[in-house]
C-alpha cells in the first residue's frame, strides 16, 4: 500500500484544502498505524468514512448544536447541557459524555472539562482511530466488499446518511491506494 501523502489525500478528498491536509496528515499517518488501520481495505474504508464525517477534512466539530443529544442516556448524556457540550467532535464525530469520559481515562486528558480539545488535529484524528478500532471496524473492513462497507457505515452513522458520498470517497481511495 502507498504511504499517505498530501497529494494522495487530495486525490481522495478533491474538495479538501492543502492547509487542512497538511494539518491532519502527520496525525493520520501516526495514528492509523498505531490503531492498525494499516492495510488497503482498512485504510480505504476508514478514509471514506472520516472523509464524509469531516466534510473532506473541513470540520472536526458537528455543525448542529448537539441539542438532539440532550438526555440521550445511551450516550451517557445524563446531566443538563450534555447534548450540546458533548456533541460530535473529531474526524469521526465522537459523541456523548460516555465516550468523552472513556478517552479521558485512556489518554489522561480531561475531555470532559475541555471537550473542545477533541477538535484539535491530533485528538480529532486519534479519537477517530480509537473509535474505529474499539468498534471492531478493522476486522469488518478486512472483507473489503460493499456489504462490509454498508455495515461499517451503519455502525458509524446509525443508518446510511450520506451513503453515496461515503461510497464515492471509498472508490476514490481504492483507485489511489490499490
Amino acid at each position: 500500500m502507498k504511504t499517505l501523502t498530501n497529494e494522495i489525500l487530495k486525490q481522495i478528498y478533491p474538495l479538501s484544502t492543502k492547509v487542512n491536509r497538511d494539518k491532519y496528515l502527520p496525525f493520520l499517518v501516526k495514528c492509523m498505524e498505531e490503531y492498525e488501520i494499516n492495510t488497503v481495505n482498512r485504510t480505504c474504508m476508514f478514509l471514506a468514512q472520516i472523509g464524509h464525517e469531516s466534510g473532506q477534512l473541513r470540520y472536526c466539530e458537528e455543525i448542529a448544536s448537539g441539542a438532539a443529544y440532550e438526555g440521550r442516556r445511551d450516550l451517557g448524556n445524563t446531566q443538563k447541557g450534555d447534548g450540546k457540550r458533548f456533541k460530535g467532535r473529531g474526524l469521526i464525530q465522537i459523541t456523548g459524555r460516555s465516550n468523552y469520559t472513556e478517552i479521558s481515562k485512556i489518554w489522561n486528558v480531561d475531555f470532559v472539562s475541555h471537550p473542545e480539545l477533541l477538535s484539535t488535529p491530533e485528538y480529532a484524528v486519534k479519537s477517530a482511530c480509537w473509535w474505529w478500532k474499539k468498534r471492531g471496524l478493522n476486522e469488518i473492513a478486512d472483507r473489503g466488499d460493499e456489504a462490509a462497507f454498508r455495515i461499517v457505515t451503519r455502525i458509524i452513522n446509525g443508518g446510511y446518511n450520506g451513503y453515496q458520498d461515503r461510497f464515492n470517497l471509498w472508490n476514490n481511495a481504492k483507485k489511489v491506494l490499490i
